[in-house]
């Protein structure tokens, strides 16, 4: 399964040579959502693995950016307590600019939202997660005053 986000890069970790065969590299995106008028900031660790550590070097910290990326998960059995464990992490497979970075000069152009559906039809720059949004029950207002 494949996903995308959009945000702004935070972090760029140095790569990692885990084991003689295995390398990674490690990043933060802030991911911002406006949900009925708030914005939220979530912040997102991922990792490039193999030869796809080096996808990152292109982009400067600050930069937005569209992460297309696979969640893979393992279980493993602790040694310490015999319990299984699990690990998931976000394996991101390509990274590109999310601002079409070839006109950067145009300062009247608006912030791009950093989690637009990519559905969205409106030209980008729309927070439309509010008709997505389904609020838990802690969330509904549904006091009479």
């Amino acid at each position: 399964m494949s996903l995308e986000v959009t945000g702004k890069l935070l972090v760029k970790y140095d790569a990692q040579q885990v084991s003689e065969k295995f390398k990674k590299r490690e990043f933060v995106i802030e991911l911002a959502e406006e949900i009925n008028g708030n914005i939220y900031t979530n912040f997102a660790k991922l990792q490039l693995v193999q030869t796809k550590t080096d996808i990152i070097d292109r982009f400067k910290e600050g930069d937005i950016v569209k992460v297309s990326f696979n969640i893979k998960g393992n279980s493993y059995v602790d040694k310490k307590d015999g319990l299984t464990k699990y690990i998931t992490n976000l394996d991101a497979w390509r990274v590109e600019s999310a601002t079409g970075a070839t006109n950067t000069s145009n300062s009247n152009q608006a912030a791009p939202a950093y989690n637009n559906n990519s559905g969205n039809q409106a030209g980008g720059n729309n927070y439309n997660a509010a008709p997505n949004f389904n609020p838990s029950p802690e969330t509904i207002d549904d006091l009479p005053f």
